[in-house]
């Protein structure tokens, strides 16, 4: 469906209907999840390329720019981070920019497009500049809703180490593998991103020049955002082999005070064995003090015992 469309006039939003809109004017069109019959009336309209239409309609596309004629095609990754799941919600956007149009078309959940056309419409200097700068616009929101997804993963992942080497014996195990699974998804969606924007930010696609400082700005921005998914990754890597080399030294220590407990309990056991046997001619089998003798030389060397292993650390 259509979630906003309007006309632009010397940097003014206008009510000129979108198919007799005035020249030296553009027209900026919001969809969300269209079906094909929907979309078709605007591919009329525009002459929008059938590759580009089909990779709209379907969606599930990679992030990437490609050029049909004077038509630029954008394909962008939404991110939204749900806290109390800890996931990264991605969606898809794709954007076709032609020289008097900017056609957006979301698959997912709403983004905050509607924030940049406000933002831009609020700044008419800008809004001259054409369809450019409107792309600029909806690239700078999209990239900008990068970083509090990112800072939702880095506090998890500060909660994790948190929780790691807190005296409590927990296993982070699997809420790592699955920060771990978010964070790949999330840099799939934003490291692409970054070839787009190097070449409109270089000038290799032909954009107005007072816009290109902007897409400067957004490339920085993406580059930023990478380079922080990689150390949230990396630092995610290390987590998970300091959480397994601790569940190892764990499993260690365990493994010694049950050896410890053993060699104790063997002290008694062995003693009571030995004078349990059924046999005439034993030592001290008939000593009035040999019972209470028996108990005291078990409890002397089970303390014995068990003050060598405490000293040792094995208890």
């Amino acid at each position: 469906m259509i979630v906003d469309s309007a006309v632009y006039e010397g940097g003014r939003r206008t009510d000129s209907p979108v198919e007799g809109r005035p020249p030296g004017s553009f027209v900026w069109i919001g969809l969300h999840d269209p079906t094909p019959d929907e979309f078709e009336s605007i591919q009329r309209e525009f002459d929008l390329h059938p590759l580009a239409v089909e990779d709209a309609t379907e969606a599930h596309q990679r992030p990437k720019l490609e050029s049909f004629g004077d038509m630029l095609f954008l394909v962008l990754k939404t991110a939204r981070y749900v806290d109390p799941e800890e996931v990264v919600t991605i969606g898809e956007l794709l954007v076709f920019c032609g020289p008097d149009y900017l056609i957006t078309v979301l698959h997912g959940e709403p983004g905050s497009l509607a924030n940049a056309r406000q933002a831009l419409e609020a700044d008419p200097k800008r809004m001259r500049y054409g369809p450019t700068a409107a792309l600029h616009a909806v690239l700078d929101t999209v990239v900008d809703d990068y970083q509090p997804a990112i800072d939702g993963l880095q506090n998890d992942v500060d909660e994790v180490e948190a929780e790691l080497f807190s005296p409590e014996r927990t296993n982070v195990g699997e809420r790592v593998y699955k920060l771990q699974r978010e964070t790949l998804q999330f840099r799939r969606a934003v490291a692409p991103l970054v070839d787009p924007l190097d070449r409109l930010s270089r000038g290799q696609i032909d954009v107005d020049e007072g816009v290109r400082e902007y897409f400067r700005d957004v490339y920085d921005h993406v580059i930023r955002a990478r380079e922080m998914l990689d150390g949230i990754r990396d630092l995610l890597a290390g987590t998970l082999q300091a959480n397994l080399a601790q569940v190892s030294v764990r499993q260690n220590d365990d493994v010694r005070k049950i050896s410890a407990w053993v060699a104790i309990a063997a002290v008694p056991t062995a003693i009571a064995g030995i004078y349990g046997m059924n046999f005439r001619n034993m030592p001290e089998l008939r000593w009035h003090l040999g019972y209470p003798a028996a108990l005291l030389l078990m409890l002397t060397i089970c303390g014995y015992l068990y003050y060598r292993f405490k000293r040792s650390g094995w208890l």
